[in-house]
C-alpha cells in the first residue's frame, strides 16, 4: 500500500476521533459510526491485521442492523519481515446484532467483498492470485462504558481455494477480533 494512502487515512482516524472526544454527544443522535483495527486469523495458515468501520442507525430496524467496511492483509501481519505471501482482503458487511442496546451483542454476519493475493515472483502467474469473496460469520460484541467496542466471531469462507480456480492460500475457517472506537 502506498506510504500516502496509510499517512492519509491515520490521519482521518485521528482527525476523527479528536472530534469525538471534544464533541457534545447527543444521545437522541440516530447514528452509530465506529472506526478500528481488525485482527485476522485464517485456521492454519496467516495472521491478517487491518482497518475495519462499522455503522448502524436506530433508524433502520432499531440499530440491529450494522453496515461495515474492512481492509485486511497479511502485509500487516505474517508477511512483516518474511517471505509469507502478501493477500490482501476488501470486504463489505451486512450484520445483525441481537440485543443492540446492551453491552453484550451476539451478532451474524455476511461478508463480501475481493481477495488477491501477491506471490512476489513471476513464475507463479500461472497459480490464480484474485477471487470473489463471501463468508459468514457469528460473534459475540462488548460495548464498553466508554467509547470503546470489542468484537470477536468465528467465520466460514463459502467460497475458499483450492488452488485451480481460486487461490489456494484462501482457506475456508477465519477467527477475528476487532476493537472499535466510536466516532458517533
Amino acid at each position: 500500500m502506498n506510504k500516502k494512502v496509510v499517512i492519509f487515512v491515520f490521519f482521518i482516524i485521528v482527525t476523527l476521533c479528536l472530534h469525538a472526544q471534544s464533541s457534545n454527544k447527543n444521545p437522541c443522535l440516530p447514528v452509530e459510526f465506529k472506526a478500528g483495527f481488525r485482527i485476522q486469523k485464517a485456521q492454519k495458515l496467516y495472521w491478517e491485521n487491518g482497518i475495519s468501520f462499522d455503522f448502524a442507525s436506530s433508524k433502520v430496524a432499531g440499530s440491529h442492523l450494522h453496515l461495515g467496511l474492512s481492509y485486511v492483509t497479511s502485509r500487516l501481519g505474517s508477511a512483516i519481515g518474511s517471505n509469507a505471501i502478501r493477500q490482501d482482503n476488501y470486504l463489505f458487511s451486512a450484520g445483525y446484532h441481537f440485543r443492540p442496546q446492551k453491552q453484550f451483542q451476539p451478532f451474524i454476519r455476511i461478508n463480501m467483498g475481493y481477495f488477491h493475493a501477491d506471490y512476489g515472483e513471476d513464475i507463479f502467474d500461472v497459480l490464480p492470485n484474485q477471487s470473489f469473496l463471501l463468508s459468514l460469520d457469528a460473534g459475540l460484541s462488548y460495548a464498553f462504558s466508554f467509547h470503546l467496542t470489542l468484537s470477536v466471531s468465528a467465520g466460514y469462507n463459502l467460497r475458499s481455494g483450492n488452488g485451480t480456480t481460486i487461490p489456494g492460500t484462501l482457506f475456508p475457517v477465519f477467527y477475528q477480533m476487532s476493537v472499535y472506537y466510536t466516532l458517533l
